[in-house]
């Protein structure tokens, strides 16, 4: 590879484009003139799409972004005296700049470990010992992350016993899909439905991403407990998140669900994901987690990291000092996933 051209196409599932059933929806949607914020027939089509997808009547809505999605949900569910469990890893931990605690108005998010990030009925049960009365915040809500910020997957057993763990508890379920999608696909090859892998296992409202898998900044926001929906689009609108040409978020989604292009492209980049652990193990280089979806997680000295990125490659360091990040999306050829393995052997 020339060193002078960089390459991101395994650096994250955000670097790719908009997938080409996105955009061509994008543009069908631009013609003549409908009726505004959601109000619109792709908004609806949309909407009764994934209540089909998910086998349940369900309340929808849509926003801009991740970050937005998982501060709002968590304000719906949680008070300012409140706390939410999470993994240490988990993005409302780690990479939204206090966003739910914004959003929340002051609930406190308290970080969980746990192997391979996930967490476990065994992992959260101390959490609920600390403190004592009103001088610690109350417990009120689990947030999991699916597929997990390591690339690993929840089953729905799994999630099954954290929703018995919550409903025990008083505590809601959300789930931060930003890969649901992957999750999806890796599910299905193992039997499971989307049903499986939310309400019937306990959640009560999954933040579903668009972005990371082909769709141009919008997000579902999906409540299975549509009693915790109260009111939610007041909380939409004054976070800034109702786009006033809703159509083009639904045209997006309602493209994507109609053929199952969603699921097909979250498979693409899982394939390719494991393609690529594949010829990293076979190489010599150890694994930080299992490869359950389309992330590849990865120990690399330094002086390979260096010579691969004076080739052009990007990639993100992830955890402790040799551990990094290999991101395939929906856009992942196998001419990339060759092409970084060449340069790997060649660097080694």
């Amino acid at each position: 590879m020339n060193g002078s051209v960089p390459n991101y196409s395994l650096a994250s599932d955000n670097t790719a484009g908009v997938c080409p059933e996105a955009l061509a929806a994008l543009t069908a949607a631009n013609a003549g003139c409908v009726p505004s914020y959601g109000d619109d027939g792709h908004t609806a089509e949309a909407r009764r799409r994934l209540t089909e997808l998910f086998e349940r009547e369900c309340e929808v809505f849509f926003v801009f972004n991740g970050t937005a999605a998982n501060a709002v949900v968590l304000a719906a569910l949680c008070q300012r005296h409140h706390a939410v469990l999470c993994h240490e890893l988990s993005h409302v931990e780690t990479d939204e700049c206090g966003a739910p605690e914004f959003f929340t108005g002051g609930s406190k998010i308290l970080p969980v470990a746990g192997a391979h990030a996930k967490l476990r009925p065994a992992d959260l049960a101390p959490m609920l010992g600390r403190g004592h009365g009103v001088h610690f915040p109350k417990i009120r809500a689990i947030s999991l992350t699916q597929t997990t910020e390591l690339g690993t997957f929840y089953t729905p057993g799994e999630l099954g016993a954290i929703g018995e763990f919550a409903r025990a508890n008083g505590l809601a379920v959300h789930v931060d899909g930003a890969r649901f999608a992957n999750a999806a696909a890796t599910a299905r090859e193992r039997g499971w439905s989307p049903a499986d892998l939310t309400w019937r296992a306990g959640v009560d409202v999954l933040c579903f991403g668009g972005t990371k898998n082909g769709l141009l900044s919008t997000e579902a926001i999906v409540f299975f407990n549509r009693e915790l929906a109260r009111e939610f689009d007041y909380r939409v609108k004054q976070s800034g998140q109702l786009a006033s040409k809703m159509r083009f978020a639904g045209a997006q989604w309602a493209a994507v669900l109609r053929d199952g292009a969603w699921e097909r492209q979250a498979a693409h980049a899982n394939r390719q994901a494991r393609t690529l652990a594949a010829g990293v193990s076979d190489l010599g280089f150890s694994l930080l987690a299992p490869v359950e979806a389309n992330g590849v997680f990865v120990r690399f000295p330094s002086a390979v990291v260096t010579a691969l990125e004076a080739r052009g490659w990007h990639f993100y360091r992830f955890i402790g000092d040799d551990g990094y990040r290999l991101m395939c999306s929906w856009a992942t050829r196998e001419a990339d996933v060759a092409a970084f393995l060449a340069d790997l052997r060649a660097v080694r």
